[in-house]
């Protein structure tokens, strides 16, 4: 199916709009290889919005991911307007005219005051300096809420005062008198003014871009001034992070109960000079040191943490500790106490303080990137004044309004757009990306998607479907890669490819519309859709007895969880469902697996809010199984992941032929020198660079793509030579290396787990994220893991319901060897099947993570609330 949708028609559709435009450009653009096909006619532009859900870096966020940050970097550059930190005014420029308006407009009562301020010169006496503004003209000053005379009174001992230029009455305002006078006021003010009422409240005005006040002036408008990822507009401490790494207290002193005598502070157990000087400093402050460290007075605390006199304190170790990281074994020791928290100086918000004293509608940008989405989209959808008359920021905002809408829509109005993108469940990730790629509202364009039901409660199928008509509506075509039944019913065009996965694959099963897939003969996929012959689908299995030993979590807050207490029964199937936004990946993987990991002394990120965790005695280990890339190079692949390519190579170096040529085990390997092709280095190709052009992967000359040089090829066993056995995939190995145990079992997991299609020497970078993770899973069955608690994130993504029965079966075969699986999980055959289910909700965001009901599946269909 991916290979289809991704490797014949995107790399086509893409490769032929590319090679549109001129060679110069051509090099800046992605180049793609031409597809293995004869003949591919019709095929518009293609983009591709992949299934692959996995963001690692700390700086991709809601809003980066929607491209709705670049929209308010915009938005800011042309329409905000700096404050004075000092003042808390805005610092607008102002024409005497504009000023005029304002003053009918705001500022109430009979008499009106036009001022301006001076300042003492430089080396000039105050006396001198009131001559000074005698002789110049100027009678009248305001000090202390009242008009005083020059001539009459002492200059108060600051070095800058108001000179009232102009005393008018309402009702008799000239208005030429008021814009002469204002005129002369700026000029004499050097560009300041303020207009003062019969109540002594003042009006600051400036001509210029400088506070009205005391002349601060804010930094260029620049649109990178609003970007946390730009060094202008970055903080300068977390350098656009919002996070520092620092030392964690909670590290160093992770069981409170216990005293200082007794270890209370880690770090100093095991350094005797610094736990002697600890003792010697509470004794002579008088601080208790036995009793435990939870009960001691604040400032006893305070003093312990952050030092007191000459005593530096924990925080003073680690200080002088860190000027001498440049030594190994000293990083490894702060790494174990060392956890990201906010940064103190941006307040977590990534930009520096200049950046935030610009704001629109009297909101900074950060101010907006922490609010909910369906909060924004309400802000934004009142037209503003301003864009009647200045059309780019009526465009702006158009685009503003059109990605929220979308974001509404598709059912994600209660994240943020400061929200760091890593955090996100594959669900929520898979709908940002729609909205990047349909927010763009582009037409006549080929749309792939792969399984953009991931991830997605059943409730919000249907959202998803209609923003997909809508799609195709505008002049789009859209071809989607998914299993879901209530979108695969609704197509209006079904390809079925079969019968199997790998070899057995690749075969057009049926073609036409999905009302008549039914009477596909062949086809596994009309057996399931259609419930015919398949009663496992859609009855619920009776669940095993849950234990009597549970693992909970009191007071869980992180993100959308409202407070929520959850008790997790232990040698069982647990499913976790609920609407996306609901809070499911948050409990399963910032609360329970970082928890539980930091608790067992583990090295993890910084958990979730949580109050406690019980009943951790009844496990020994944590797994979060998720769904990030295995490989990081071609070279990776499966014999070398399941540790099997060493007794293949042996194999081959107990043939009769190999000890004719003296060949050694190392000799059977691409990844060092001995048997491997010299001239490609166990590549099997060489890669040829055009420089406007994609590049062309060439067969290596010398050893005709199969990487190994000429006499290791000669050895065979069971009629494969060692390139040949990494072309077979996990189904036919296991025929071939019947009796080889030590081969085999591995093989036999991968099989069970339905990735029975996968070759043995297939590249590892080249899995989706849901193969990943299920072969992720391969080396814990083959431990034998006992009283393990195993998370897994959507384990289903990518298969086919008669998969998912083969996935449901491992899974419970972990159970029964003594371990707990719970599954962050959609799919109602898995759920079905569970032995207890915890349901979130009602709604995500704000109106979620709640618990809506929890016990076995058949106790929760029968839940009202769920």
């Amino acid at each position: 199916k991916s290979t289809l949708a991704y490797h014949i028609l995107y790399t086509e559709g893409q490769r032929r709009y590319v090679e549109t435009f001129s060679p110069y450009s051509r090099q800046f653009l992605e180049r793609l290889d031409k597809p293995d096909a004869d003949k591919i006619e019709g095929i518009p532009p293609a983009l591709a919005i992949e299934a692959g859900t996995v963001v690692k870096s700390s700086r991709s966020t809601v809003g980066t991911l929607t491209e709705l940050t670049s929209y308010f970097k915009l938005l800011f550059a042309r329409a905000a307007i700096a404050f004075c930190p000092k003042c808390s005014i805005p610092v607008v420029p102002q024409e005497p005219q504009n000023i005029v308006d304002d003053v009918r407009k705001r500022i109430k009562g009979t008499i009106l005051l036009v001022a301006f301020p001076a300042t003492k010169p430089t080396g000039v006496s105050h006396d001198r300096w009131k001559e000074l503004l005698v002789s110049n003209g100027f009678s009248r000053f305001w000090l202390n809420g009242q008009i005083n005379r020059l001539d009459a009174s002492a200059l108060p001992p600051q070095d800058t005062i108001w000179i009232v230029l102009d005393r008018l009455k309402r009702t008799d305002i000239s208005t030429k008198r008021l814009i002469d006078s204002l005129t002369q006021a700026y000029r004499f003010g050097k560009g300041r003014l303020a207009l003062i009422d019969e109540n002594g409240t003042f009006y600051y005005y400036t001509s210029g871009k400088e506070c009205p006040v005391c002349g601060f002036v804010p930094p260029p408008q620049h649109e990178n001034l609003f970007s946390f990822n730009s060094p202008v507009g970055a903080c300068p401490e977390c350098r656009g992070f919002g996070k520092v790494i620092d030392i964690d207290i909670n590290l160093a002193i992770p069981d409170p109960g216990l005293s200082i005598r007794d270890g209370a502070v880690k770090p100093f157990r095991t350094k005797r000079r610094q736990f002697n000087r600890l003792i010697n400093f509470c004794l002579k402050e008088g601080i208790p040191i036995d009793v435990p460290f939870e009960d001691l007075p604040d400032e006893y605390k305070k003093a312990i943490i952050d030092g007191k006199g000459r005593y530096p304190g924990i925080k003073g170790f680690f200080r002088k500790l860190t000027r001498k990281s440049y030594k190994l074994h000293v990083r490894v020791f702060l790494s174990r106490f060392r956890t990201y928290l906010p940064c103190p100086k941006c307040g977590g918000t990534r930009f520096q303080p200049q950046s935030l004293l610009f704001r629109v509608h009297d909101r900074t940008i950060a101010d907006y990137y922490r609010m909910p989405i369906l909060e924004l989209h309400r802000e934004f959808s009142t037209p503003w004044e301003e864009e009647q008359t200045n059309l780019p920021l009526a465009t702006l905002l158009s685009q503003i309004r059109h990605r929220l809408n979308f974001l509404v829509d598709i059912g994600l109005g209660y994240l943020t757009l400061e929200r760091q993108s890593r955090t996100l469940s594959g669900g929520e990730i898979q709908r940002l990306h729609l909205t990047r790629a349909l927010g763009s509202e582009l037409v006549n364009l080929l749309y792939i998607l792969d399984e953009p039901t991931i991830g997605l409660h059943p409730r919000d199928h249907d959202r998803l479907y209609k923003l997909l008509r809508t799609l195709v509506a505008r002049g789009n075509t859209a071809i989607i890669v998914d299993h879901e039944p209530e979108i695969v019913k609704r197509c209006d065009l079904l390809l079925d490819l079969g019968p199997g996965g790998g070899e057995n694959g690749g075969q057009i099963m049926y073609l036409g519309p999905p009302t008549k897939l039914r009477h596909a003969k062949n086809s596994i996929t009309a057996k399931y859709l259609f419930d015919n012959g398949h009663p496992k689908r859609s009855s619920v299995s009776t669940p095993k007895k849950c234990s009597t030993k549970w693992i909970e979590v009191l007071g869980a807050s992180e993100h959308n969880l409202k407070n929520i207490n959850v008790k997790i029964p232990l040698d069982s199937l647990v499913c976790i469902t609920g609407v996306s936004g609901s809070g499911k990946s948050t409990l399963v993987e910032e609360i329970l697996y970082k928890g539980i990991a930091r608790e067992k002394g583990l090295k993890s990120e910084k958990p979730g809010r949580y109050d406690k965790l019980l009943g951790l005695k009844n496990i020994e280990n944590v797994v979060f199984i998720d769904q990030h890339p295995i490989g990081k190079t071609p070279r990776s692949n499966l014999l070398t992941y399941l540790n099997i390519f060493s007794p293949i190579r042996n194999l081959f170096t107990q043939t009769q032929e190999a000890k004719k040529l003296g060949l050694k085990p190392g000799d059977f390997s691409f990844n060092t020198p001995g048997g491997r092709c010299p001239v490609c280095k166990g590549s099997g190709y060489k890669r040829i660079e055009m420089q406007f052009m994609a590049d062309v992967l060439e067969t290596c000359p010398a050893c005709k793509g199969a990487r190994y040089l000429g006499k290791v090829l000669i050895p065979r066993y069971r009629g494969y030579n060692i390139a040949e056995v990494q072309e077979i995939p996990v189904q036919k190995a296991l025929e071939t290396f019947e009796g080889k145990p030590g081969i085999t079992n591995p093989l036999k997991l991968v099989a069970d787990l339905g990735l029975d299609y996968i070759k043995l020497g297939q590249p590892l970078d080249t899995l989706s994220g849901g193969e990943a993770q299920r072969l992720k899973l391969v080396r814990f069955l083959s431990k034998k893991n006992k009283n393990t608690l195993f998370l897994m994130d959507e384990p289903t993504t990518g298969l086919h319901p008669s998969e998912i029965e083969r996935l449901s079966d491992v899974l419970k075969s972990l159970v029964d060897s003594g371990n707990t699986v719970v599954v962050v999980e959609h799919n109602q055959q898995v759920i079905k099947n569970a032995d207890w289910v915890i349901d979130l909700g009602p709604e995500g965001g704000d109106d979620g993570g709640y618990i809506v009901a929890t016990g076995s599946p058949s106790e929760i269909m029968r839940a009202k609330n769920s």
